[in-house]
């Protein structure tokens, strides 16, 4: 792609964001905010944890992306005798006696991972792997995963018998924690009526795979002030309970608080978020912007917090207004 100016990729990629979202749109109904941060994500080169009851078209929301990008798309179901080999990829000897190495569903450009708290740890830390290193081994050889590479992962919030609950540390790796709640009654009208007449809906693709990969590069040199990297930073750190500038809330209600990791994605989202609406550099509102998404995971509340019933959410809201 080729444009005389940034001004004008980011035009571009400004249009080309509106347009994905009308054409997700026409099978999504509601979900703004959701289709939003999945999108964000995408272009910032991060994955996303999606937290939801089932029957909110999760599902549906990632496979009406990738058509709507033109990328390959797998779909995981996570169960409790996943192992490893099932996500990756095995060996096996042809009819030549050779070891012959076939490719599993990770080699894919975009992965949903359904209900990850539902396989043991060692196939969830292979499919991690993935995600950070965007590279597979198997018997002793390396195998680069195709970019873009998006893994997006449901858990369901309230059936929790039965599995294996990610640790904070392999949480840490998604960028966003996405909370989906239940449609109003206007937009669940509106599925109702549509989801039951038959009606076949077709999503033109919007970007293709060499278009993502230059947006997402677009992204990471967008320029940022200081005080918008400042504010960031600060943000993160008064989550510290132990920080000189925590805030007094983490100081009584948080056990620990965000890494290194959120100052990180804090301005990548910022930067993401500024482009996708038109501007050239990110303020310290696109920051506060994404803050819940990318604070909610990373921060873990004490005995107190539970007792008092002191929500997360209301925790990053407070540390924003100060």
């Amino acid at each position: 792609m080729e444009f005389k100016n940034n001004v004008e990729a980011v035009a571009a990629l400004n249009k080309a964001y509106h347009k994905l979202t009308q054409e997700i749109q026409k099978q999504i109904y509601g979900q703004e905010q959701v289709i939003r941060e999945v999108l964000m994500a995408i272009f910032s080169q991060g994955h996303c944890l999606l937290v939801g009851v089932p029957g909110l078209a999760k599902t549906l929301l990632v496979n009406t992306i990738a058509q709507s990008l033109g990328l390959k798309y797998k779909r995981i179901q996570f169960t409790p005798d996943l192992m490893p080999s099932d996500i990756i990829g095995t060996e096996i000897l042809d009819e030549t006696r050779h070891f012959k190495f076939i490719k599993g569903p990770l080699f894919a450009n975009i992965i949903l991972a359904d209900e990850i708290n539902r396989t043991p740890p060692k196939t969830q830390a292979a499919l991690l792997e993935a995600m950070q290193e965007k590279v597979i081994t198997a018997a002793g050889h390396s195998y680069r995963l195709e970019e873009p590479f998006f893994v997006l992962a449901t858990q369901n919030p309230i059936e929790q018998e039965g599995t294996y609950p990610l640790p904070e540390a392999q949480l840490d790796r998604f960028m966003f924690n996405i909370q989906l709640d239940y449609p109003s009654v206007a937009e669940e009208i509106d599925i109702v009526r549509n989801t039951t007449t038959g009606k076949q809906i077709e999503l033109n693709k919007v970007l293709d795979r060499e278009e993502i990969l230059f947006y997402q590069q677009l992204v990471r040199k967008v320029p940022v002030n200081d005080h918008v990297l400042d504010y960031a930073v600060r943000l993160a750190t008064k989550t510290r309970p132990g920080s000189e500038l925590a805030h007094d809330l983490a100081k009584q209600y948080l056990q620990w608080g965000a890494g290194p990791r959120a100052s990180q994605y804090l301005i990548l989202g910022a930067k993401t978020h500024a482009v996708l609406n038109g501007k050239y550099s990110p303020d310290i509102e696109d920051v506060q912007a994404v803050a819940k998404p990318i604070l909610r995971h990373r921060i873990v509340k004490n005995y107190k917090a539970e007792a008092e019933r002191i929500t997360v959410e209301h925790i990053i809201d407070a540390l924003i207004e100060s």
